[in-house]
């Protein structure tokens, strides 16, 4: 059983999990501001343009039934900016940080922490100290 909650809790922990879990929480914010946004602002817009006045205002009757364009337009401006957002602040950049390494140009990485520099001197002494470094596969003991 504790191999079974390990193997949940280290699914759990990989950090790209944890990223995507990030990332719909993120989304799904950002979801909200836009929407708000739209609701708060362009659809009153959508209305006023579109004539009407109350209830009727960004609808239109056919036979006694509402359709609510504005809603419709609503959603659709909501759809586009949340893409457009998505697209110029996460998909472009990304992609253009691959197109860097297929070319070789990408950044070179941070210098190692102290401590993993001091635990490589480490290594590397101890290597030279017991006469590994001149033998590739050969270990004294």
């Amino acid at each position: 059983m504790n191999k079974i909650f390990q193997g949940f809790k280290d699914f759990i922990m990989r950090g790209n999990v944890v990223d995507l879990a990030v990332g719909v929480v993120i989304g799904a914010a950002f979801t909200g501001v836009v929407t708000g946004f739209t609701n708060g602002f362009i659809k009153p817009l959508i209305q006023l343009m579109g004539g009407g006045s109350g209830l009727d205002a960004g609808k239109f009757k056919v036979r006694g039934v509402d359709f609510d364009y504005a809603t419709f337009l609503n959603s659709l401006i909501t759809f586009l900016i949340t893409a457009a957002v998505l697209y110029f602040f996460v998909v472009l950049p990304l992609n253009i940080l691959a197109e860097r390494r297929r070319r070789g140009e990408e950044p070179p990485p941070k210098a190692p922490a102290e401590d993993i520099v001091l635990l490589t001197q480490i290594r590397d002494a101890l290597v030279a100290q017991r006469g590994y470094g001149d033998t590739p596969g050969r270990h004294q003991q």
